[in-house]
């Protein structure tokens, strides 16, 4: 079984030399993470067996591992580990900058041990290393008093964020009502000129479409919002870009996550969805919500109403639109918006498009979806979502609703590869310069397949239905397919 440490956090080597402490470290670890007393003994002396050195090494192994654990880094500390003392000061330094604490423990036959040190360039003297292997049994009894949050013996090893519940098993995956996908791009700063762009977004849908993702989505925004990049970057227009990915797709269904009811006349919304429905053979969707980016609508002259205006307006919406895409010609008098004919031609192929109400107020917002949409999407932790869908539940039966006709959707980032080596690869190309690798894997949620399934069941056990994710490396070859090993797990 893997061991999977909550990034970041210390964690302590202890073994006498020759017991595998720096080959372990080396393919467990990233370079930069480990501090090591010979690295260090061979940088201020003559070579990492220079003991003369040792003072100096160790003084600024101290400065090294506070600066990095004040920093909140994961610090790997690589040395013998015998000293108590200075084994507790770094647990001490741990915990007080909100870190776990753990204890590696290496132990070895001593014929191992001295095969190993006798295969080095310079051996340590025999005596000293039996004296190393006689303290061993002392030095791991300590252990237990130096206020380790766990302590293992050397094994397979991972950090993974604690965003993705390190070290815990697959959680039973619910099987009243299947666990499906969705894709959301929500990013198109991939370093490309303006006519390869339409190229990538088709292998990205068709790629999508392949590993068994149900449906993608995009941002309805005029331009970048703050959360995801810089306002300059490259965003194309929602709606355009759907009816292109409609005719280079043929089953994955597609939608804006979501469209603010601020930015067009419902009837005009309406339209535009239809339109899809038809180019893409009944494959479209409505994520739709009341807005938030105040300074977004100010810089293109959109009005943007207080909120319970834009409540009304919702609500509005979500009660137009059915008559919009359906028979006749009805007319509609709501709390903002009018209509005298509400004719749609071509209408819709599906009877009734899929209406996603996306926000998690749980008063207003949760009653709406009750109410009128078929979809909610919600945003937070397991804990968060399980509060919620019960909410949701609760205003469904004050509706005279089955809250199983309502599906309970979340909006996630995950980023994943089926192998940890090029998991940290990934992490290193793609973080900005201003962010640590542990910041950028807990912000992305990264992990491998196995990570993510227990990541996404524990969705599935708070009442989440479909999972909306949000791959950042999605443009990078093997991402989506990663993932698709998490889509297969979740719904065999």
């Amino acid at each position: 079984m893997e061991l999977r440490l909550p990034a970041p956090c210390l964690v302590v080597l202890v073994g006498p030399s020759g017991s595998g402490k720096s080959t372990w470290a080396a393919q467990t670890f990233h370079t930069d993470e480990i501090v090591s007393s010979d690295r260090l003994r061979a940088m201020v002396g003559a070579g990492e067996d220079d003991q003369t050195a040792s003072p100096a090494a160790f003084a600024l192994l101290e400065q090294i591992v506070t600066a990095r654990l004040g920093r909140r880094l994961t610090t790997v500390i690589d040395t013998l580990g015998y000293d108590q003392e200075g084994r507790r000061r770094w647990v001490g330094l741990a915990h007080e900058a909100g870190l776990p604490a753990f204890a590696i423990v290496f132990e070895a036959p001593a014929t191992e041990v001295e095969r190993r040190n006798q295969e080095r360039k310079r051996p340590i003297p025999k005596t000293a290393l039996t004296r190393q292997l006689s303290r061993f049994k002392t030095v791991r009894k300590d252990l237990g008093d130096d206020g380790f949050d766990q302590i293992h013996a050397r094994q397979q090893t991972a950090l993974v964020t604690t965003e993705i519940h390190p070290g815990e098993e697959s959680r039973r995956i619910r099987r009243d009502r299947e666990h499906s996908f969705g894709l959301m791009i929500n990013r198109f700063d991939w370093g490309l000129g303006r006519e390869e762009l339409a190229m990538r977004l088709a292998s990205i849908a068709q790629r999508a479409e392949s590993a068994g993702f149900r449906d993608l989505w995009v941002m309805d925004h005029f331009r970048q919002i703050p959360q995801v990049g810089r306002a300059w970057e490259d965003i194309p227009e929602a709606y355009t870009v759907l009816g292109y990915l409609a005719g280079v797709t043929t089953s994955i269904r597609l939608g804006t996550l979501v469209s603010s009811v601020t930015h067009r006349h419902p009837a005009v919304l309406g339209r535009m969805v239809a339109t899809l429905d038809v180019v893409s053979g009944g494959r479209a969707g409505l994520g739709i919500g009341i807005g938030w980016d105040e300074k977004e609508h100010r810089s293109y002259g959109i009005p943007f109403p207080a909120a319970s205006q834009r409540y009304a307006m919702l609500e509005d919406t979500v009660e137009m639109l059915p008559l919009l895409w359906g028979k006749g010609s009805p007319s509609f008098a709501g709390r903002v918006f009018t209509a005298e004919e509400l004719a749609c031609y071509p209408r819709p192929i599906q009877d009734q498009i899929p209406i996603l109400i996306g926000g998690s107020g749980e008063q207003r917002t949760l009653r709406l979806v009750a109410r009128h949409a078929q979809a909610c999407n919600l945003f937070g932790r397991p804990d968060v979502i399980a509060r919620k869908v019960e909410i949701l539940r609760r205003h469904c039966v004050e509706e005279g609703r089955d809250p199983a006709r309502v599906e309970v959707t979340h909006l996630v980032n995950a980023m994943t590869a089926t192998d940890r080596s090029v998991l940290r690869d990934r992490i290193e190309r793609l973080r900005p310069r201003n962010t640590t690798s542990d910041e950028y894997a807990a912000r992305h949620r990264a992990g491998t397949p196995e990570d993510q399934v227990a990541h996404f069941a524990a969705y599935a056990e708070a009442g989440a239905d479909h999972s909306i994710v949000v791959l950042p490396d999605v443009h990078l070859e093997g991402s989506i397919e990663a993932f698709a090993e998490v889509i297969e797990a979740m719904t065999r």
